[in-house]
């Protein structure tokens, strides 16, 4: 996936509808645009995160990114026009409860890979998951049905 063709979630954002094939698309995308953004929330992008984004990513959507795509997404510059916040919350409905709870667990993931959690990530993600419309029990991975 090429980090600067962003289509979905720019199609997306600007009210169109998009197919069910598309959708795995933006699943890719906002799982990219959101953890490239986290790695730089605290100021600080780490080694130890940008290494654990490429591993979730390989692992949740199957395609591998290099450092380079995960620090290109994560320059501000390319949120200049909307902020992620906005872009989440124009794409949450399109995705599954399933996508959106993932993000959020993978989001929480990278930001305890450092080993240090601050107060900036933690305000990123409390955002970042009001954005999603997740719930409590999504970000804990909590289903109803048997354990």
């Amino acid at each position: 996936m090429a980090i600067s063709d962003l289509k979905n979630v720019l199609k997306i954002f600007g009210g169109s509808e998009i197919s069910d094939s598309e959708q795995n698309d933006l699943f890719k995308e906002v799982m990219l645009m959101t953890l490239a953004r986290a790695a730089d929330a605290d100021i600080n992008i780490q080694s130890s995160e940008v290494e654990r984004i490429r591993e979730i990513l390989q692992e949740k959507t199957g395609e591998k990114f290099t450092v380079a795509d995960i620090r290109v997404a994560a320059r501000a510059e390319l949120y200049a026009e909307a902020s992620l916040r906005k872009y989440l919350a124009s794409v949450q409905k399109k995705m599954t409860p399933e996508q959106r709870a993932d993000v959020i667990q993978a989001l929480a993931d990278v930001m305890r890979s450092d080993q240090n959690v601050s107060v900036l990530e933690i305000d990123f993600f409390n955002r970042t998951a009001a954005a999603l419309g997740v719930t409590a029990a999504q970000i804990a991975g909590l289903e109803a049905g048997e354990v």
